[in-house]
């Protein structure tokens, strides 16, 4: 992924088809290391070939990808009577404080 994005990064700085040495200068400006061989992939991947283009059919197969939750089933009435709706109340708020108490786990981000 780091190659794609130095790649995508070069790119957009106007350079239409860069070198290993560019990704090489990219990465190393950030201090990541670089791996030869995944990098030698990449670029034969990428060889002769239009980075919007690549781009946008890499679009096109994500639009085919489902992603997120299943959707929750609605509209229905409640079988017994209205107090199926204050009892999933009463769990919603039971499960949310318990994540909030979990939230800290003993150390701070600025320790």
């Amino acid at each position: 992924m780091r190659y794609v994005a130095a790649y995508l990064l070069a790119a957009l700085g106007g350079n239409t088809s860069p070198s290993e040495d560019d990704i090489k200068t990219i990465l190393s400006s950030v201090g990541v290391g670089v791996d030869d061989e995944k990098l030698a992939l990449v670029m034969k991947q990428l060889e002769g070939k239009n980075i919007d283009e690549v781009v946008a059919a890499g679009q096109l197969k994500l639009a085919s990808v489902p992603s997120g939750g299943a959707a929750a089933a609605s509209g229905g009435a409640p079988a017994a009577g209205g107090d199926a709706p204050a009892a999933a109340a009463e769990e919603v708020k039971e499960e949310s404080e318990e994540e909030e108490s979990d939230d800290d786990m003993g150390f701070s981000l600025f320790d």
